[in-house]
């Protein structure tokens, strides 16, 4: 497999992107973009777990539970959410919906919709419509990077990917597109993202290529411990390149590309974190069951304590023991051992049996100031592990969100 310069959505064979700029984001960039395929599309989708979820998550279950087997769109607009929006709100989806259908000649369960940005705002449909239909008629078939860019809310930067597979029967691309960067903490999707591929996978080999990936990649970020109401996750594929991944060697190299993509998203996300200064892997082993490696990796992934001390540089670990302590999985904290590090091969060892060992602080200190550093707890008591990605918590994160409306 090998990465493509500028991937992206477009890069994969038969799809073309529109982009508008209907007026929804007060800075007047682009804030929408539609996804068209020349052929019919499979479809596999994993949507938040949050209670309150946006218009457009109900409306897309809705579709998707009746249509998988020939999507032909996806229209994603930023800046509104079409969040607690009420009964308005899913008419509103729904016309979103059916202005697509009609502008890309398809049906309106052949469209899927998303939508980021405030909650409690009603879309101005006209603005829409119109944005639609401008985006319906200027398709552009390299014009992914900028599909991720319409889609950024309080993000820096776009976030675009796309990685070409070689098969026994020749090639075949994926390519995805993510938006995130605040509400960002494992519960399935925790962001924006659409995937696209010209591979031939049927929808129900599609849906289980995509759970795996996205719970060894999306789910293993935390930024701030909260989850939005309209995280979702889009896998398309149309067939285009004739070649077929549903099974065997050809299966196989599509789900080792798709796990890698999406991992190289997600942490992508985290470094693009609000007011992030700092990607860090959590890595927890020795545990008894993986389920339990996780929680504690996550505990200190989303602990504040541990995530002020990330952005300080300060070595003071005792944070993440005591966040280790109270992830609610038994372990003898006298068999604890723990390492902060750049490169593996030359790890700093903090604690060794559940106390401070004869470390060198400053040498501690250079590593807690890399932009990119892993810390490695290990429990003691079993063989199962897990990596989890996170950043610190700096002044930023509170201005960029006490400012958000205004």
């Amino acid at each position: 497999m090998k990465l493509m310069k500028n991937g992206s959505i477009t890069s994969p064979q038969g799809y073309t992107v529109g982009i508008a700029t209907c007026g929804l984001k007060v800075s007047a960039q682009p804030d929408l973009m539609l996804l068209h395929s020349i052929r019919d599309c499979t479809a596999a989708a994993l949507f938040t777990r949050n209670q309150v979820v946006g218009a457009p998550i109900t409306l897309n279950r809705e579709t998707l539970a009746s249509n998988n087997k020939t999507v032909r769109a996806v229209a994603i607009n930023s800046g509104i959410a079409n969040v607690c929006t009420g009964a308005l709100g899913l008419q509103n989806a729904r016309s979103m919906q059916s202005m697509t259908a009609t502008a890309l000649h398809c049906q309106p369960d052949q469209v899927l919709v998303l939508s980021t940005g405030l909650i409690g705002v009603q879309l101005p449909m006209e603005q829409l419509s119109a944005g639609i239909g401008t985006a319906a008629t200027k398709p552009q078939s390299n014009g992914g990077p900028e599909a991720a860019r319409a889609i950024m809310t309080t993000d820096t930067l776009p976030k675009h990917l796309a990685i070409r597979i070689y098969t026994p029967r020749g090639k075949v691309t994926i390519g995805a597109i993510v938006k995130g960067s605040g509400m960002i903490h494992p519960n399935m999707a925790t962001m924006l993202a659409l995937i696209t591929t010209d591979a031939n996978i049927p929808a129900t080999n599609l849906q289980s290529l995509l759970k795996p990936a996205v719970d060894a990649s999306f789910n293993r970020i935390s930024i701030d411990g909260d989850t939005s109401t309209s995280d979702a996750v889009l896998l398309l594929a149309n067939g285009t390149s004739g070649i077929s991944c549903a099974r065997g060697e050809s299966r196989q190299s599509f789900e080792q590309a798709l796990n890698y993509l999406v991992t190289q998203l997600a942490k992508q996300v985290v470094q693009d974190g609000e007011g992030v200064s700092k990607l860090v892997a959590i890595r927890v082993s020795g545990a008894r069951k993986r389920v339990d490696a996780h929680r504690v990796a996550n505990t200190i992934a989303t602990s504040p304590l541990v995530k002020t001390m990330l952005a300080g540089s300060d070595p003071n670990w005792g944070r993440v023991m005591a966040a280790a302590g109270r992830a609610g999985v038994h372990f003898d904290p006298l068999h604890t051992k723990l390492w902060i590090g750049t490169d593996q091969r030359k790890y700093l060892q903090l604690v060794e049996h559940g106390a401070a060992c004869d470390y060198n602080e400053p040498d501690a200190v250079r590593i807690l100031s890399s932009t990119d550093f892993e810390i490695h707890l290990d429990l003691g008591c079993g063989q199962q592990e897990t990596t989890v990605w996170t950043g610190d918590l700096t002044r930023e994160y509170v201005s960029i969100n006490t400012d958000y409306r205004t």
